[in-house]
């Protein structure tokens, strides 16, 4: 009794820190993700008004349906004792669906990993991309590297 009572004490304080990871975790890639359905809706088409609010209104419907339904009705409401995320979900659904479900979970938390090492090399390239527009014999490899190294 002793145990799970300084167990849930533990899960019910709110650190500033965690908080912060939290915050990240969920809005690192949302805000990343604007900056290039910005550029494949426009492309090589004329910037219209039709076409700006068209793409805010696609991106502005995407966030707010996918935060909504993604994290604040699965997410949220999938609880196993305070913890969260893929394996956690994993555990709850397996108690009655069976052990295939292994497998989604290994693929679900290692599709998480991936983006997680693939998205800051992606995001820094993009920017680094960019400044060609003010000088185009600018080398972006080396700067890339020496960004992520």
């Amino acid at each position: 009794m002793e145990n799970s009572d300084s167990h849930s004490k533990h899960l019910n304080k709110v650190s500033f820190g965690g908080l912060l990871v939290a915050l990240g975790i969920v809005f690192g890639d949302i805000g990343t993700s604007p900056l290039y359905v910005f550029s494949a809706i426009v492309g090589e088409r004329t910037i219209s008004e039709t076409l700006i609010l068209g793409g805010f209104s696609a991106v502005f419907w995407t966030l707010m349906f996918q935060t909504t339904i993604k994290y604040v009705i699965i997410a949220l409401s999938a609880d196993n004792n305070g913890e969260g995320g893929v394996f956690s979900l994993y555990a709850l659904i397996h108690k009655n669906a069976g052990k295939w479900l292994l497998y989604p979970a290994i693929i679900g938390g290692s599709f998480l990993l991936a983006d997680g090492v693939i998205t800051p090399p992606i995001s820094v390239s993009s920017a680094v991309e960019g400044l060609r527009i003010y000088s185009p014999n600018i080398p972006t490899i080396p700067i890339v590297i020496g960004i992520l190294v």
